[in-house]
């Protein structure tokens, strides 16, 4: 929720795609902390309705931000584009509700950008029974095909919720499935924006000089595995999760039992002897990266040693599911989503 990753693609919708540019924008402090407030505030799909007022001025500023920021852009890059992906801010997710709210009004943003918006990715696969996420498998095996790793690999991306995508062969669309398996950066975050003036724990150097309490970690790591298999959940939102099992700690003690913790259920997932390749801010997270690592016994690859900036993965990946969108292509499938049949997604608003 820090500001807006931006990129300008071009692609078939297919086996091809080219990047043109790609620019980060970040929020002001005021809009990151109306986000954050609105976001935590949002406990329950109720709130959706009693904070509706709320959620409808911080849309706004979110929407005339998103617009300033393509404009923008389209100066810079001087290219004419066809139309815009617009995934907006994410602050409720309830695979069961079948509800995924993102903040972002893309009739607004198309009025403003005088250009066609294409919006909403998520609900049309949660209507035809799927979990509204991961929808970025798609796009990571189009990149394992451009950058021609040998199969089979895991992709890996630790944003806030971690989710891997396994690609297995090329020979057809059930070939590869993906799945959230956890917290990635969201308990870390959270704690540090709560015990310290920071936002994140930059390289993980305030969990490396912290103690890991192993009896808290112990007992939080059977509460949350017996939690997992009583709800059977197969998308997370960061609402579940919290921070209590880390209260009365220090900032550093906390963060690292947090990242240990983290490390532990991502590790849980992650397959032996195959090419794994990492996305997502997480990434940067050394510590985070070491302690998985260790576990596994595997060296992580980052995204970035394939020649592409891990930073706008999923700016690109929602660019080339407008793409998909538009040509009434499929973005989700019954082994990503569990969607009942291969589906389109986003809905079109024509300037």
């Amino acid at each position: 929720m820090d500001g807006v990753d931006a990129s300008i693609i071009q692609s078939d919708g297919e086996t091809k795609y080219n990047v043109i540019i790609d620019k980060y924008f970040k929020y002001s402090q005021s809009i990151f902390r109306d986000l954050t407030r609105i976001r935590d505030k949002i406990k329950k799909s109720k709130d959706l309705k009693k904070f509706s007022g709320e959620i409808k001025n911080i849309e706004k500023k979110i929407t005339l931000f998103h617009a300033e920021a393509v404009n923008k852009l389209l100066k810079k890059s001087k290219v004419n584009i066809d139309f815009i992906g617009f995934h907006g801010q994410t602050i409720y997710h309830n695979e069961k509700e079948k509800i995924s709210k993102q903040l972002g009004d893309g009739k607004l943003l198309s009025k403003l950008t005088k250009k066609t918006v294409v919006y909403n990715f998520r609900q049309n696969d949660l209507k035809y029974g799927g979990s509204g996420a991961p929808l970025t498998p798609i796009f990571h095996r189009l990149i394992i095909d451009k950058c021609k790793i040998k199969l089979p690999v895991t992709i890996l991306n630790l944003g806030g919720i971690a989710n891997i995508t396994n690609i297995k062969n090329k020979k057809s669309m059930d070939c590869f499935n993906s799945s959230d398996i956890g917290p990635g950066n969201c308990l870390i975050d959270m704690w540090i924006r709560k015990n310290s003036k920071k936002n994140y724990d930059t390289n993980g150097l305030i969990a490396k000089s912290g103690k890991i309490e192993k009896i808290i970690l112990k007992k939080t790591l059977i509460q949350y595995k017996k939690k997992k298999l009583d709800e059977q959940k197969t998308t997370y939102d960061i609402k579940d999760f919290d921070l209590s099992f880390a209260h009365g700690l220090s900032l550093e003690d906390g963060a690292a039992t947090i990242t240990e913790y983290t490390s532990n259920i991502l590790s849980d997932y992650l397959p032996n002897n195959v090419t794994i390749i990492v996305c997502g801010g997480g990434r940067k997270n050394k510590f985070l990266i070491k302690r998985i690592e260790e576990k596994i016994k595997t060296k992580l690859k980052l995204i970035d040693n394939l020649g592409i900036d891990g930073d706008f993965i999923e700016s690109q990946a929602f660019a080339y599911l407008s793409i998909r969108s538009y040509l009434k292509l499929p973005i989700s499938f019954p082994s990503t989503t569990g969607v009942s049949k291969p589906c389109t997604g986003g809905v079109i608003i024509k300037n």
